[in-house]
């Protein structure tokens, strides 16, 4: 039998090396365990899988923006606009804002190509809907409309990273997108770590030390990421830490890569969301003076359209020589797609006061941030209850990231079957409860420290069946490990 030309030696090494954990090995054996209780409803413990692994909220029961769903059917099917019923159908908000859009798409076809930095009319809503949120001037022109954040986020890699010589600032633990993306670049990951102590915090000190020792080892660091609302931490940033961050970024010359895609999850009325972009406006710095990239998602928010792939990144004080660069990137990929296209306008410009269907566009986004408020509470609450198990405050995003403390008999069993300790507890999890969770070695952790990731997105009134089985595992998982 000849050789197959390509085999696991012969591949990229890049990527071999990159490793996307919310959809790793974890989840992998959660899907053989669906597919097992679909063929036998009896094989397991549990009558079904509880993905509570990645951001995915329409997965887990979150219902789509009325508004946001009705403009989209009719942009994909103008005919409809024509018809008598629509008008007892579709609101007239819906209707009016689906003719808008349609006069500014090319041939008003939801299925031809567009700009390659997406549709001039989307980018004119956006950069609108992002200066009344800022209160600063935005330009249509510096906006690339992406197949969500992540298209945009490998954009900016490819664009800065020239060899392994080249690094970037991530915090730890962090989003896995991006440990992917700069192995998958080529380049090297610099970590600073975020102090759990303080709840996530940030502190320059760490940025400065983390540099000085990338620069002693010959690594030329071309950009900070900064994750605010955090992933998978879900601490929210305090402004003059911001301004901090702004000036750091400045004095060292670097780009400031801001991930700004959970900015509507802020649950805590003591903390707010301000963009980079706001804060470095305020402090007086212009384009010449910083060069900021905001990403923002369909994805994340109240929205939850994960599967429709929109956002946007923001970029701002680029030369226009790097400026064509970037869209030439862009134009390779030809387009975003065009439903993406328009909910990331949607999502920048929603219905307003005196809008026929404000009152129920604004009860729908409510009852879900609220319902994720109160959803991350209990779920704090019960992981701080349960025996070396603590946990932050959830400020923000849709995650909670709690430490666990596992007795030296549950480290030595992991060692044994050739697994980190997170991962053994997280397996062990999933196989008794049919819950899925993130390792935290998935995002990075300090060393000496194990945590996991749990989104906080299963529906209200599963919650407390979800913290029961957790309980019931624990408490038999400390009682059969103890030292």
């Amino acid at each position: 039998m000849a050789s197959t030309p390509v085999t696991r030696d012969t591949i990229n090494p890049k990527v071999l090396e990159c490793e996307y954990a919310v959809r790793g090995e974890i989840v992998i054996l959660a899907q053989k365990l669906q597919e097992d209780l679909k063929n036998n409803p009896k094989s397991h413990p549990f009558d079904e899988i509880l993905y509570c692994n990645i951001g995915n909220p329409q997965s887990l029961g979150q219902k789509p923006i009325t508004f946001f769903r009705e403009v989209l059917a009719l942009c994909d099917h103008p005919a409809l606009l024509d018809k008598s019923e629509t008008h007892s159908l579709f609101s007239a908000d819906s209707i009016k804002r689906a003719s808008q859009i349609l006069s500014q798409i090319p041939g008003q076809a939801t299925g031809a190509y567009s700009h390659s930095q997406g549709v001039k009319g989307l980018r004119d809503t956006i950069a609108a809907g992002i200066e009344a949120r800022d209160g600063f001037p935005a330009d249509p022109n510096d906006i690339f409309l992406t197949d969500g954040a992540s298209p945009a986020v490998h954009m900016m890699m490819q664009l800065l990273i020239r060899s392994e010589k080249d690094g970037i600032l991530c915090p730890i633990p962090q989003y896995p997108l991006y440990s992917a993306s700069i192995a998958l670049h080529g380049g090297t990951l610099v970590p600073y770590y975020l102090d759990e102590a303080t709840g996530w915090g940030l502190e320059i000190s760490e940025l400065k030390k983390q540099l000085e020792t990338a620069k002693s080892k010959g690594v030329c660091v071309r950009a900070l990421v900064v994750i605010n609302p955090g992933n998978p931490t879900g601490q929210v940033l305090a402004e003059n830490n911001q301004k901090q961050i702004v000036d750091f970024c400045k004095k060292e010359g670097l780009v400031l890569l801001a991930d700004e895609v959970y900015q509507e999850n802020v649950y805590v009325p003591d903390k707010k969301f301000y963009s980079f972009k706001k804060v470095a406006r305020s402090m007086g710095y212009g384009e010449k003076d910083i060069t900021l990239v905001s990403f923002q998602s369909v994805s994340k928010g109240y929205y939850g359209e994960c599967g429709k792939r929109g956002g946007y990144m923001e970029i701002t004080g680029f030369s226009p020589e790097v400026r064509e660069q970037i869209y030439k990137l862009a134009s390779v990929n030809l387009c975003s797609n065009i439903s993406g296209q328009i909910l990331a306008s949607l999502v920048m410009s929603p219905p307003e006061a005196g809008d026929q269907c404000y009152e129920s566009y604004s009860a729908e986004k409510n009852a879900i941030l609220s319902s994720l408020a109160k959803r991350a509470q209990q779920l704090e609450h019960a992981l701080n209850s349960l025996e070396g198990v603590s946990c932050n405050r959830a400020e923000g995003a849709m995650y909670l990231f709690p430490r666990i403390e596992l007795p030296k008999k549950a480290v030595e069993a992991a060692k044994a079957a050739k697994t980190a300790p997170d991962t053994f507890y997280a397996r062990r999890l999933l196989n008794a409860t049919g819950i899925v969770v993130v390792p935290g070695s998935g995002f990075g952790q300090a060393a000496g420290t194990l945590h996991f990731r749990c989104t906080i997105l299963p529906q209200e009134d599963r919650i407390p069946a979800i913290i029961s089985r957790l309980t019931k595992f624990h408490e038999a998982f400390m009682k059969e490990f103890r030292d």
